[in-house]
């Protein structure tokens, strides 16, 4: 497979995951810690690291929007809920050092 193939492919997996996540706001970000140790704000992280990478100049907010695909706050207050005892007793297992 060629280079170009490659990232072409890997571009449509991220996008198709990225609009499986819109699509399940349901699913929290803490759950998403829990269980593969990496969230939504994780994946904009890392996309504001490539685009810096790349000389792109973008910052976090507009890393989010991009990922969440409206902006965070509204997100936010729409979609996210208290976290659980149980999400944050499973938090603190997985995350002795923070």
């Amino acid at each position: 497979m060629d280079d170009d193939t490659r990232t072409a492919l890997e571009a449509a997996a991220f996008r198709t995951l990225v609009a499986h996540l819109r699509d399940r706001p349901d699913v929290q970000n803490i759950d998403l810690m829990n269980l593969a140790g990496f969230c939504r704000n994780c994946l904009s992280k890392w996309y504001r690291a490539a685009a810096e990478e790349r000389g792109v100049g973008m910052d976090y907010n507009e890393a989010r929007e991009i990922v969440y695909g409206l902006p965070y706050a509204e997100w936010k207050a729409r979609h996210q809920t208290e976290a659980t005892p149980e999400q944050r007793a499973a938090w603190e297992a997985s995350h002795p050092s923070r």
